[in-house]
């Protein structure tokens, strides 16, 4: 951002200055731009970040004077969970697309050190996505629909005592990605004296640790005066209420308690009015200028240098996106080579591996045929020895009986002839 102010005051040194002759008619750019920008209606997206039961819903009915019929959050959810509401609204002839974003579950769970993640993720992902529109050679930005956060509304508990850790962790999380404006809910528990204490304790520990809040600008001279006085009211003590009670001739919004009234819009009562003046009337746009000036920035800048993108080579010298992409073009190719020889390389190697099992298995069963062959000749030899044996014993078993039958028969004549004589 230094290197670009830089070469802006270098081209602007080069400038001459001209009087015109007469009436051009540029001086009507600025009604252009309004009746461009009225024409085509605004965006503006508000996190609010606090514990369950702090007013958040409450606030911002009373902040845009309507009713956002919210449902209330159950207390016994397992993680922090983000709940994104988008509302047209239209004031006089100008428009609004209104989101508000809810952190249900803040705050509730036993164990609350990753409660801030579910936040951080939220933004980031936003920006991811406006990052991605951005890239695509067909983009549309003019009728892309802008969800990063432009402000967040971050919700003090009236403790009295200061910040609690799990404060102090988010918005140290979140200041380098979003406008944080913290704000005391509830300010009508605590007496003047122990709020103007808890303001201060509160500034002291967000300077100590660190934490980067939202700063109403002061280099415009039409708002220097009343953005100084505000910068030193933060944190806002506000007070918020959906019932109205008539206060003299008004119907006004109020908060009825025993001992009296505590009306929203009187600002000896809470900060309510000085919050909306900064933050709808007053700053609105800066904030929204900021949040794509800086905050995205800062996101595009890091997501595209993980990417591998840079405005200067390692010889420090300036490159072009095309000459950037090119280069990653080519190591991309080169890598996608190296994989396709080391997966060549591979394929071959596991070829070579199995051809050696196979040849392994092969030989296996030409032993098994060997030995198989070898048993089928041996158990036929021994057989064939059998088969042998079989028929010289029939042999000699035909032969015995034949015999058997010869001295049968000579003995049956012997005894003939002896019965005769």
């Amino acid at each position: 951002m230094a290197a670009v102010e830089v070469e802006r005051a270098k081209l602007e040194a080069n400038f001459r200055n001209l009087k015109l002759a007469g009436h051009v008619g540029f001086d009507s750019l600025p009604d252009q731009l309004v009746n461009k920008s009225v024409q085509n209606g605004f965006i503006f997206n508000i996190l609010c970040i606090g514990e369950t039961g702090l007013g958040k819903s409450t606030l911002m009915d009373s902040l845009f004077n309507t009713s956002f019929e919210s449902n209330p959050s159950p207390h016994n959810l397992p993680s922090v969970k983000l709940k994104s509401q988008t509302y047209e609204l239209q004031e006089s002839n100008v428009r609004l697309k209104l989101a508000i974003v809810d952190t249900v579950g803040y705050g509730d769970q036993i164990n609350k050190e990753d409660s801030f993640k579910s936040v951080v993720d939220y933004i980031d992902s936003q920006f991811e996505a406006y990052l991605q529109e951005e890239l695509k050679i067909k983009r549309s930005l003019s009728n892309y629909h802008d969800s990063r956060i432009h402000v967040c509304l971050y919700f003090i508990c009236p403790t009295g005592h200061g910040l609690k850790s799990i404060d102090l962790v988010c918005m140290k999380k979140i200041d380098t990605k979003v406008n944080i404006v913290p704000i005391i809910a509830k300010a009508d528990t605590i007496s003047k004296t122990e709020l103007q204490k808890f303001k201060t304790k509160i500034m002291s520990e967000l300077q100590s640790n660190g934490v980067n809040i939202y700063q109403f600008p002061i280099d415009d001279e039409s708002v220097l005066d009343v953005n100084s006085q505000m910068n030193a009211h933060v944190p806002f003590a506000v007070v918020g209420s959906t019932d109205f009670v008539r206060v003299g001739n008004k119907m006004m919004r109020s908060r009825q308690y025993p001992w009296g009234t505590v009306q929203v819009e009187n600002e000896s009562h809470c900060d309510f009015v000085k919050l909306r003046e900064m933050l709808i009337r007053t700053n609105m746009e800066d904030m929204r200028e900021k949040t794509h000036g800086r905050h995205y920035e800062l996101y595009r800048k890091k997501r595209l240098e993980q990417m591998g993108f840079s405005d200067v080579d390692s010889e420090n010298k300036p490159v072009s996106f095309q000459q950037t992409c090119e280069a990653k073009r080519s190591t991309h190719l080169l890598e996608l080579q190296q994989k396709e020889d080391e997966m060549r390389q591979m394929f071959v190697a596991r070829v070579k591996e199995k051809e050696a099992e196979l040849k392994e298995a092969e030989k296996d069963l030409h032993n098994k045929f060997d030995k198989l062959k070898k048993d089928h000749m041996e158990e036929k030899k021994k057989l064939e020895d059998n088969r042998k044996k079989l028929e010289e014993d029939i042999l000699e078993f035909t032969r015995r009986k034949t015999q058997i039958s010869q001295q049968s028969q000579h003995h049956m004549l012997t005894l003939g002839k002896s019965k005769k004589k």
